[in-house]
């Protein structure tokens, strides 16, 4: 019993990302501004290590995304899309000093 409810656990902690997926960021049909798709298959993610530093984020620590680059997140988040390559395809994240 606690094995399954383990596993119902992990399937619906690694599910997550993909329901909010769909329910703004797919459905909002968002583009960049080279008109590609801002969404595939599991290619949208929140990361857990954001921090500020006046001109944009800095994502776990190493990867520096300036605000300009954002489109608002309706969730307040900072969420990445990326291309199957790992460069970004499109950033949602909350207007800066908020």
């Amino acid at each position: 019993m606690a094995r399954t409810a383990l596993m119902v656990g992990a399937l619906v902690l690694c599910a997550s990302p993909a329901i909010a997926h769909d329910l703004w960021i797919s459905k909002g049909g968002y583009r960049n501004p080279a008109g590609e798709w801002c969404c595939g298959a599991s290619d949208c993610e929140s990361p857990e290590k954001v921090s500020t530093n006046g001109h944009g984020w800095v994502v776990n620590g190493s990867e520096f995304v300036p605000y300009d680059e954002a489109t608002p997140s309706p969730d307040g988040k900072v969420w990445i899309c990326r291309r199957p390559d790992k460069t970004r395809r499109c950033v949602f994240g909350p207007p800066p000093g908020t």
